[in-house]
């Protein structure tokens, strides 16, 4: 009886087929800004910090709700992210700095990027039906689809509020700062805390104080590009005085509620934690009153390009000063967190 002869495997097709895939995955993660990541923790601990109290009913519990709301907001944050290089390709595309972001935007394909989209989207919902689950709470759910909502409809046609000056910086205070926290906060409380929603106006205007020298960063871009910003549209020097009122008014605002929380807490020696959000905004502070130096120079020279370099050159370090900021707030809430729980 004859035998069929084998065919023999052909590795390399295998061996292409997971290069491929690995390719695909690596500028996924580009396109996806994993840099946001952080942000997205520092929203899960800053909205557990106010939201948990104790006794903690199961830990096990906690923790699986703490995971799901980070999945829910790591999906909604990397389509925004998505969506963003997506509607900003042509203005990124002048810019030397972003040349990783259009190439990986090229290798993907606009079309294949829109489907994996999609995919992510699907893929998310269980995460956001299982939060449901444990915890059937309306205000979830109309958090998490006014985030997917104003996450598409700041970036893409034909709202694209990213271009509407002041309703670009209200969707920003919505999206990156109020919506993932309070989300998060809703998933462990039933009740608004008056001193959280202090803290929360404050944390949103130190959020966006924090995004403006991105803008400035690229304002020299968006109005060659007739893309009218905030801060394109109040202008450099304006737009450098406007952070830095927002940074001091939202320090003082965050600090007033995590101090009462504190000191009428079970631990009230941890409002010294409050150092380091004071250190961390002076620092920042002190960068911000260069900026705003730079800024009335440029406006003095009738926009001398050395100076405008400058301005791009200093601002370009503004990532630093989100994570300065951002880390010493995480911490402050942590102290708040783990002085609820230690007698």
């Amino acid at each position: 009886m004859e035998t069929q002869e084998e065919l023999p495997l052909d590795r390399s097709i295998i061996f292409s087929g997971k290069a491929r895939m690995s390719n695909i995955i690596r500028l996924l993660a580009i396109v996806s800004r994993p840099e946001f990541l952080p942000a997205n923790l520092g929203s899960i601990i800053v909205g557990i910090s106010w939201g948990l109290d104790p006794p903690m009913d199961s830990v096990g519990q906690t923790v699986i709700l703490a995971a799901l709301s980070f999945a829910v907001l790591t999906f909604v944050s990397a389509m925004g992210a998505q969506l963003n290089t997506i509607s900003d390709h042509e203005l990124d595309s002048n810019d030397i700095r972003k040349e990783r972001l259009v190439q990986a935007l090229h290798g993907l394909g606009r079309s294949k990027l829109r489907s994996i989209m999609i995919i992510e989207f699907l893929l998310g919902l269980p995460f956001m039906f299982l939060l449901l689950l444990i915890q059937p709470k309306p205000a979830l759910l109309f958090l998490w689809i006014a985030g997917n909502l104003l996450t598409y409809a700041y970036s893409m046609p034909p709202l694209r509020l990213k271009s509407r000056s002041w309703l670009a910086m209200f969707t920003l205070f919505l999206v990156l700062s109020i919506l993932p926290i309070l989300f998060v906060y809703y998933t462990f409380a039933s009740e608004l805390n008056p001193l959280f929603l202090v803290f929360l106006a404050g944390q949103a205007m130190t959020i966006y104080g924090l995004i403006i020298p991105t803008e400035i960063r690229d304002y020299f871009g968006d109005s060659a590009m007739g893309v009218k910003t905030m801060t394109v549209r109040l202008g450099l020097v304006k737009a450098s005085l406007f952070s830095i009122l927002l940074l001091i008014v939202g320090g003082i605002l965050m600090a007033t509620a995590f101090a009462i929380a504190l000191v009428y807490g079970p631990q009230p020696l941890f409002t010294v934690s409050l150092l380091a959000i004071a250190v961390a905004d002076y620092i920042v502070l002190g960068k911000y009153r260069k900026l705003h130096f730079l800024s009335k120079r440029h406006a003095l020279s009738k926009n001398l390009d050395s100076v405008a370099q400058d301005i791009v050159a200093l601002s370009a370090h503004n990532p630093q000063w989100i994570t300065l900021v951002s880390q010493a707030i995480v911490f402050t809430s942590l102290m708040l967190l783990v002085g609820k729980f230690v007698a």
